[in-house]
């Protein structure tokens, strides 16, 4: 059996402050939910204030991002050691903001799913189409070959410790929500595709649900069989939200 795994990602938000508090009403939640996994994302600046508070709970953190980098003249980016130091067990790779507008091609983000893993963190492998993809029929094609880029350079069987993250990009902030029947539909083809290439990574890895998640739709989403949580975004920093998924994982 997978391990539900609820992942929250703050983006760009936050004071210290708001976290401290965010935190403190998430910690009960997670440290009760013993048999499902909470992960909290901050902007790289608070990463180290996070891991302070919650030190002693069952909230795992992970970076937003990471550099295909572990050091140089690379300014503004963040080493995936420098993130693990500070308690990073995790880490976002191409989620679609950076997509668009870091221009993380799929190369690029291959690159920083190789490089997290390599200097000790779970890479959390963001895919997803577009609005214009989907209804173009390519949604199957486009992750696909964002599936594949990171194949061919890592091999599948470095999905024995990754997570993958299906953000249908049409669904991200928009208040929008593929229905659970559309999701595990995406998510069951997901597993079919990498099934030929190791059918035990395939039954393992977990895929989380990434568009819109809430409270009053995680139930129904993640009853889905193929569907293991979820990466959530807005809902991250609203405390009653963020523990009613964590309650729905369950």
């Amino acid at each position: 059996m997978r391990t539900p795994l609820v992942m929250g990602n703050w983006k760009l938000y936050g004071t210290k402050d708001s976290i401290t508090a965010l935190i403190k009403g998430i910690k009960e939640a997670a440290n009760t939910t013993t048999n499902v996994d909470v992960v909290v994302c901050p902007p790289a600046i608070f990463i180290d204030h996070v891991a302070n508070n919650i030190n002693g709970s069952r909230i795992e953190l992970g970076a937003q991002d990471i550099s295909t980098n572990v050091s140089g003249a690379f300014t503004g980016e963040t080493s995936p050691l420098m993130a693990k130091e500070f308690g990073a067990k995790y880490s976002l790779v191409g989620h679609s903001e950076c997509r668009q507008h870091h221009n993380d091609t799929n190369a690029v983000v291959a690159a920083k799913f190789v490089c997290a893993q390599a200097n000790g963190l779970i890479p959390v492998l963001c895919i997803g189409e577009t609005p214009e993809e989907r209804e173009t029929d390519k949604t199957f094609s486009v992750l696909e070959a964002q599936l594949k880029a990171v194949i061919d350079v890592a091999g599948i069987e470095a999905f024995e410790n990754a997570v993958i993250a299906y953000e249908p990009i049409w669904a991200i902030g928009t208040g929008k929500v593929a229905t659970s029947e559309q999701a595990q539909e995406v998510h069951a083809h997901i597993r079919a595709w990498l099934k030929p290439q190791n059918p035990s990574v395939a039954q393992k890895v977990q895929i989380l649900y990434g568009g819109s998640v809430k409270a009053n739709n995680a139930i129904e989403l993640f009853a889905q069989k193929d569907i293991d949580g979820g990466l959530v975004g807005g809902a991250a920093l609203i405390v009653e939200e963020f523990i009613g998924i964590i309650e729905a994982a369950k």
